[in-house]
């Protein structure tokens, strides 16, 4: 049975690589492509797929933010993450969105096949250098139903944060959102309260840490 992938990048060229190391392995198709987060999660909505490989950074919505959107309107898709960083906290964030494993750029020529596969089976992939008995652990936490270390921004602000630390105004984040002005501003004064901090530059650098957008 082929296993229909939707494969979500802002580059179109890694797009391609990664569409031809996905088909040149039997019983995997690439059904549906998405240039960002945003589109991702449309895409979902349309077109049927069984797995969905995104990228960590992509404008508008990030593919953390998209797995968990994703994952919530089509919960029987399997999601995997691609991403540069080598980084815990990406990791983890990505099991929090649903995603079955993480998958490193640098090494997606060894290694996505194999996570397609993994993932297809309800097993975890794991990155060469992650601990398996530490995901072992958190994921059985999870499924015990054990209260799990949360961001400590909600959703919604984790998307005005990114479109901050894009250079969007405030006018320009409630119209993309869909909110007023003053939810916007709002927002903004909750989030500097609780990271302790004072303006755009110290948030973009947290966006950036937070892997929102990219460096």
């Amino acid at each position: 049975m082929t296993v229909r992938i939707l494969l979500a990048d802002d580059h179109a060229l890694v797009r391609a690589g990664l569409r031809r190391i996905i088909e040149g392995e039997d019983g995997l198709e690439v059904v549906a492509e998405a240039s960002d987060g945003v589109e991702a999660v449309e895409v979902a909505r349309s077109t049927p797929f069984d797995l969905a490989v995104l990228d960590v950074s992509m404008p508008r919505m990030t593919g953390l933010q998209a797995a968990r959107e994703i994952t919530r309107r089509v919960p029987d898709a399997k999601v995997l993450m691609l991403s540069m960083h080598e980084n815990e906290q990406y990791f983890f964030s990505a099991l929090q969105a649903g995603a079955s494993g993480y998958v490193l750029k640098s090494a997606a020529d060894e290694d996505l096949v194999e996570a397609c596969r993994a993932a297809m089976r309800g097993e975890p992939f794991l990155y060469a250098g992650v601990a398996s008995t530490l995901v072992r652990d958190f994921l059985e936490r999870m499924r015990r139903g054990e209260r799990m270390p949360r961001s400590v921004l909600t959703a919604r602000e984790e998307e005005v944060v990114k479109l901050i630390a894009e250079g969007n105004s405030s006018k320009e984040i409630a119209s993309a959102l869909v909110i007023a002005v003053k939810t916007v501003e709002r927002h903004r004064a909750n989030v500097l309260a609780k990271l302790g901090m004072r303006d755009r530059t110290e948030l973009t650098r947290y966006a950036i840490r937070a892997g929102l957008i990219e460096p």
